[in-house]
């Protein structure tokens, strides 16, 4: 089994270009189902959610490439609309394909999906989606089988902002006669983004980035080349990384608004932070103060994505911080493996409150999920000695060889078995 050797100590320097955003990616990909023809998408970063949702798409009868950063994807006459429970427990996007699917066949039988165990995530907001679209839908020996023979607009009123519900129903929608509007829609940068593809592709759809989205039917999509927006979750990782080793990085191709709320923070720990168009410069102090109080919120909140790595950067920072994780429950699962190398942080429900240390100390830790492990990456930046993290499957699924990245950065570390 191969692990992550990181020998601490050392400041982050460089700079790096941006890749494409898996949460932007993965639903582009589902939806280049509803498409005639061959689809191109660029700067596409090669890690294992992408594999796997590709060879979903495969499984259901697509031609798919992924050469040199692009991927190449067509549906065929013979396309199948059943996604078999050995795939889709290998990805919790495989749900994306539902409505993509059900737009293009208007059926669909899907195995429930799997992904990082970070609490519950029900696909009920989905599936009530779907039926206010006039969708059939039972459950039968763990599959959900979908009738849309039937489908036309709706409205659907989300009682929560989800963002995979909101990009399912757009997508379902696209291709169902009539009108479906969408309340309390989520507004995270990667719904513009779908919202984006969809109408280079023929569709029409307004009102992506507020909580209100109107899509009207049409009859069939074209496909297209498109480039997904930058991932700011690997890209604000980075940044926490600089910010704690007290180095200094450029990251190249990234909006910084759809970071603006990690900015804001970082900014209060004396980081000094330069935006000029899609370039962020973030030049750290020697040791940062502490963010007095993160809360994790939909988008344009502080994102539950970098929850685990801002908490890493506070256990060596000045001060104490309180963090509240408002959108997972199993979210915390890193704290036992950061606690493990020295870190003081006590918990209470979804509370936690972390008192800075003066360093911490390598040891061997395990990643539970994508984001608690690339935070173990980071609490290893600045350890003493040696941390050897175990379980790097959870970190493929987002990061493009993390050890590649941070090594560009100046980092002393190494892939070993």
């Amino acid at each position: 089994m191969e692990k992550l050797y990181i020998e601490g100590g050392e400041k982050m320097y460089g700079e790096m270009d941006m890749y494409a955003a898996k949460n932007a990616l993965l639903p582009l990909l589902a939806c280049s189902i509803m498409a005639d023809g061959k689809s191109t998408f660029k700067n596409c970063p090669n890690i294992e959610d992408v594999k796997n949702m590709l060879l979903i798409m495969e499984s259901l009868g697509c031609t798919c490439n992924f050469e040199n950063g692009s991927i190449y994807s067509e549906p065929t006459a013979e396309s199948s609309c059943l996604i078999e429970e050995d795939l889709a427990k290998t990805l919790r996007s495989s749900i994306f394909l539902m409505g993509s699917i059900l737009g293009r066949y208007k059926k669909v039988k899907i195995a429930y999906p799997g992904g990082c165990d970070i609490g519950l995530r029900p696909i009920n907001l989905h599936i009530e989606g779907l039926k206010a679209l006039n969708v059939k839908i039972h459950e039968e020996a763990g599959y959900i089988i979908c009738d849309g023979s039937n489908m036309k607009g709706g409205i659907v009123n989300f009682d929560v902002p989800s963002v995979g519900a909101t990009e399912n129903i757009m997508m379902a929608a696209t291709l169902s006669k009539g009108t479906t509007i969408i309340k309390n829609a989520a507004r995270e940068p990667e719904i513009i983004d779908l919202q984006n593809y969809i109408n280079k592709m023929g569709g029409n759809v307004r009102g992506a980035g507020r909580s209100y989205i109107v899509i009207e039917g049409v009859k069939k999509l074209r496909s297209c080349e498109y480039t997904p927006i930058a991932d700011r979750i690997v890209a604000g990782t980075y940044m926490l990384g600089c910010a704690m080793t007290g180095g200094e990085i450029q990251i190249n191709n990234v909006n910084f608004e759809h970071i603006y709320s990690l900015i804001a923070k970082l900014r209060e720990t004396t980081c000094k932070i330069h935006v000029k168009g899609d370039k962020i410069v973030i030049k750290a102090p020697k040791q940062p103060l502490a963010m007095k109080y993160i809360k994790t919120s939909p988008y344009p909140g502080f994102p539950t994505d970098l929850q685990a790595q801002v908490m890493t950067m506070m256990t060596v920072s000045k001060g104490v911080a309180i963090i509240e994780e408002n959108m997972f429950e199993m979210r915390f699962r890193h704290i036992s493996e950061l606690i493990k190398m020295g870190a003081d942080i006590t918990v209470s429900g979804k509370t936690a409150v972390v008192s800075g240390v003066k360093k911490l100390q390598g040891a061997g830790v395990t990643a539970y999920d994508l984001r608690g492990g690339s935070a173990l990456c980071l609490a290893g930046l600045v350890a003493e000695g040696t941390t050897v993290i175990s379980d790097l499957w959870h970190i493929d699924r987002g990061y493009e060889s993390i050890e590649n990245e941070l090594a560009n950065f100046g980092v002393k570390i190494q892939r070993k078995r």
